[in-house]
């Protein structure tokens, strides 16, 4: 894979509204990790999501019960009285398939748009907690459909133009044989647009990918995912046929009802969030295999979602730690008060075992510059909470201590001698 071609994705992930973290396991522990301790979310996502797929459940069955209903009520065959007659019904089966699909498959394009949503909404909230280990609320899932609406749309669609043209084409294949006509046209058209529809829904999963995972133009959207795509051809496909196991179970329950229950009571509950998991788990493996990610620590993670109060409190808290941790080793003059760190350019000069008097006055000259340095330092920082804290705390002992004198009179204790 041209890797380079891919760099131009660094930098833009999609995450606006979470921080990525490191990754403690390998990706798929980590991901059958994430799958049982989250099992909850991943039906409420899978729940949210169906219900934008109801447009294109309905559309199936009501096409189901026309073709069902004119297969009972229209008349192949009728008595006219003196005689029974029987019009030919060559290819009438196949002409009424063909004309039904077209007017309700052609549904399916407006319905993608609505599907968009729920995929767009779904594949965000699945990409934000493998990247941020658990992360969910249904107010992150509708950020996900603003910002990846549209290139969640451009698959959605393309594959439901791509679907329609080859059920079209598959009916229309069907009709022609059926009246007789030479069978070679009408299969090579319907075996091309499979293979195509096929090759167009794999390109069309790595569209997603790219799409819900990084902020780019339309021509890198597809520039990107043509290149994915022909990297790893052979994983991908694989990956698909794993994610897409709730399909292939509704698949095989058309001819074992067992199946065909199984299949839909996974449907409900898992079937889109397992397909998402599962593909986008995969792709953020090979996005992480040819681009520097933008991790960090859990610990950088929480800070960056605090605000400037709360860092402020955590900065002050840090300081009193630290200061306890230098009250416990008696008060210190190195620690109660700021000392300019040693610069090596503003050293003093060092005379030389033959001097002149001009060396003497550079050697006072930089002893003055380091003490002028020194002195500004010690304005600058001697109110910094570190200091403040460490100090307070010695005064504070300083009070609540005291000792006895020979004459039974109570002593206060200096800091001097605090810890004697």
């Amino acid at each position: 894979m041209a890797e380079s071609k891919l760099q131009a994705l660094a930098g833009h992930e999609n995450a606006d509204d979470y921080v990525r973290t490191y990754v403690p396991k390998g990706r798929w522990s980590d991901t059958w990790s994430l799958f049982k301790s989250n099992f909850v979310k991943f039906v409420i996502i899978n729940v949210i999501t169906l219900v934008f797929f109801v447009p294109i459940a309905a559309i199936i069955y009501l096409r189901i019960a026309a073709v069902a209903g004119l297969a009972t009520v229209y008349p192949f065959s009728a008595n006219v009285g003196l005689s029974v007659y029987t019009p030919s019904t060559v290819g009438m089966a196949e002409r009424l398939t063909l004309s039904t699909d077209i007017i309700f498959y052609a549904l399916l394009i407006p319905a993608a748009l609505i599907a968009a949503v729920g995929l767009a909404g779904g594949m965000y909230s699945v990409k934000k907690m493998i990247n941020a280990h658990g992360e969910f609320s249904v107010k992150g899932y509708f950020h996900g459909v603003k910002v990846c609406y549209f290139n969640a749309l451009l698959p959605t669609v393309l594959i439901a133009v791509f679907m329609f043209a080859s059920l079209i084409i598959s009916d229309w294949a069907a009709m022609e044989i059926a009246y007789g006509g030479s069978a070679a046209g009408p299969v090579a058209a319907k075996v091309c647009i499979i293979i195509a529809t096929v090759l167009v829904g794999m390109f069309c999963m790595w569209l997603y990918a790219v799409g819900i995972s990084y902020k780019v133009k339309l021509k890198y959207l597809f520039k990107n995912s043509f290149v994915l795509l022909i990297g790893t051809v052979i994983q991908s496909i694989f990956m698909i046929g794993f994610a897409l196991i709730p399909v292939w179970l509704l698949v095989i329950g058309i001819y074992v009802q067992f199946f065909l229950v199984i299949g839909l009571i996974f449907l409900i509950f898992l079937g889109f969030s397992f397909l998402m998991l599962s593909w986008m788990a995969y792709t953020q493996w090979v996005f992480d295999s040819f681009i520097t990610p933008a991790v960090v620590s859990e610990k950088q993670a929480a800070r960056a979602k605090m605000t400037p109060k709360q860092l402020e409190q955590e900065r002050l808290e840090e300081a009193r730690s630290e200061a306890r941790d230098l009250l416990a080793a008696g008060k210190s003059e190195l620690a109660s008060k700021p000392i300019s760190p040693i610069d090596l350019e503003s050293s003093l000069f060092l005379v030389p075992a033959r001097f002149t008097r001009a060396d003497v006055k550079a050697a006072a000259d930089g002893r003055k510059k380091v003490e002028g340095e020194v002195s500004a330092y010690f304005e600058e920082h001697k109110n910094d909470a570190r200091y403040v804290e460490y100090n307070k705390l010695f005064a504070e002992r300083e009070k609540s201590l005291n000792s006895t004198d020979k004459k039974g009179k109570k002593k206060k204790i200096s800091s001097d001698n605090l810890l004697h």
